[in-house]
């Protein structure tokens, strides 16, 4: 059996009992750690003096960025190839609609605010290259060729739209969050349970049978 044919194998294992696999599990936590942490320090770099210490935090935060980026693309591809488990969060109604549209949300947020944070970094000259995950160098947007007066208005675009990308995801975590709390301490439902990293007992595994709904 090829390869690719066993790693799906595993993998659904564990979708089809309503849990996601352990990539996608760890997809999850690792983004959601980085997006908390680059919260915070965007928003302990704004009130930095201007200097060495802010550029390289700067710096820091931007390569980051396009780390989360990359990951986003690699965990949609995921997806592409094993699909999220169905759970109690699909059942008909306003509340899985709405969670479609956070993750979409969530999906684009993670596309312009690294890409607006790159032209950011790249309308500034004279501009260095940024590191994916400190390993791989990525070179800057061709901003260079601009005259001063253009690089300052893609500064101020990029700028503008990366505020309002940080608005959004100010917004969406605490929504997702809340929404999580929701159905692991009042819907009581198997939402929470599959997204969390698996223990496994030596003599059982808990299943989502387990789990009582609550009523009404």
């Amino acid at each position: 059996m090829k390869l690719h044919r066993l790693v799906r194998s595993w993998a659904l294992s564990y979708t089809e009992n309503r849990k996601y696999s352990p990539i996608g599990v760890w997809f999850h936590w690792i983004m959601a750690g980085l997006v908390l942490f680059q919260l915070g320090s965007g928003w302990l770099m704004s009130r930095y003096p201007v200097g060495g210490s802010k550029l390289a935090t700067y710096e820091l935060h931007s390569e980051l960025g396009l780390s989360i980026l990359l990951l986003a693309l690699l965990r949609f591809g995921w997806r592409l190839f094993i699909p999220d488990p169905v759970n109690d969060a699909d059942a008909p109604g306003w509340q899985s609609t709405a969670a479609h549209i956070t993750q979409k949300l969530f999906y684009a947020l993670f596309a312009l605010l690294p890409l607006s944070g790159w032209a950011m970094w790249s309308a500034i000259q004279p501009v260095e290259p940024l590191r994916i995950a400190g390993l791989v160098s990525i070179p800057p947007m061709p901003f260079h060729t601009l005259s001063p007066a253009w690089q300052f208005q893609v500064l101020d675009w990029a700028e503008s739209l990366h505020v309002l990308g940080v608005i959004g995801l100010a917004l969406l975590v605490p929504l997702h969050v809340g929404a999580a709390l929701k159905h692991h301490f009042w819907d009581r439902d198997d939402v929470v349970r599959g997204i969390l990293p698996e223990i496994r007992d030596d003599e059982t595994a808990p299943d989502h049978k387990q789990y009582t709904p609550r009523a009404g």
